[in-house]
């Protein structure tokens, strides 16, 4: 950051106006990241249609909630940045809401994730490309994410920031376990092992999102993620 964005050449409004490029770059980030996370449910939700593997149907379960959750983190931080009261009861209480989304939202994808696996069928699963295109370009983008995020709450603790950090670093790693399931999907379509592979990529990544979840739901120290 430029240091002439922030120089108000005294110690209080140097640290204001820091303080205030940190919320505009965050709000930028949450828009961003919104922006971004549109285009995937649509694109899963049309490729369901032509495959239904169950990596693919819970991904699109997973990225369909995780994006109204997103959206609510956008909203809050929004209010919060544009608040004249400063009351820190109202602050609080409407990160508590944010992450609280975001928690359930990982929880409940996660069970979603584990109910649509367990009670898919072995049938052909069709074609799985464009799920296996959007997992691929989510692992660039969300760990891009994540470490931006990551910074942004290092360099000025935010409880809803550091709450993104922890989404984006969980659907990274998701996003990883989609791309080698749906690989072997796309490999060796026709093979007994791969309904396995299939089942058993939704069941890894839907413990690791109720994991997520419910830390993200309970950690009081959140803004330290």
């Amino acid at each position: 950051m430029p240091l002439g964005s922030c120089v108000n050449f005294d110690s209080i409004g140097l640290s204001v106006g820091c303080l205030d490029m940190d919320k505009k770059s965050g709000e930028q980030t949450l828009l961003a990241s919104v922006l971004l996370s549109s285009p995937g449910p649509i694109v899963l939700g049309v490729a369901l249609f032509y495959g239904r593997s169950s990596t693919q149907l819970a991904d699109f379960v997973r990225r369909t909630v995780e994006l109204a959750a997103i959206i609510v983190s956008w909203i809050v931080f929004r209010i919060i940045r544009k608040d004249t009261t400063k009351d820190p009861k109202v602050k609080e209480g409407l990160e508590r809401v944010a992450n609280l989304c975001v928690g359930l939202a990982m929880g409940l994808s996660g069970v979603a994730m584990l109910f649509i696996a367990l009670l898919s069928s072995s049938e052909d699963k069709g074609t799985v490309i464009p799920g296996l295109i959007i997992a691929f370009l989510g692992v660039v983008v969300n760990s891009w994410f994540w470490l931006r995020y990551r910074r942004l709450n290092r360099e000025n603790p935010d409880a809803i920031l550091a709450v993104q950090s922890r989404l984006y670093a969980a659907k990274s790693v998701v996003d990883i376990c989609v791309v080698l399931a749906l690989m072997f999907v796309v490999i060796a379509p026709s093979r007994p092992i791969t309904g396995y592979v299939d089942l058993g990529g939704s069941v890894v990544v839907a413990i690791y999102l109720m994991r997520n979840g419910f830390i993200t739901i309970y950690n009081k120290e959140s803004v330290t993620a």
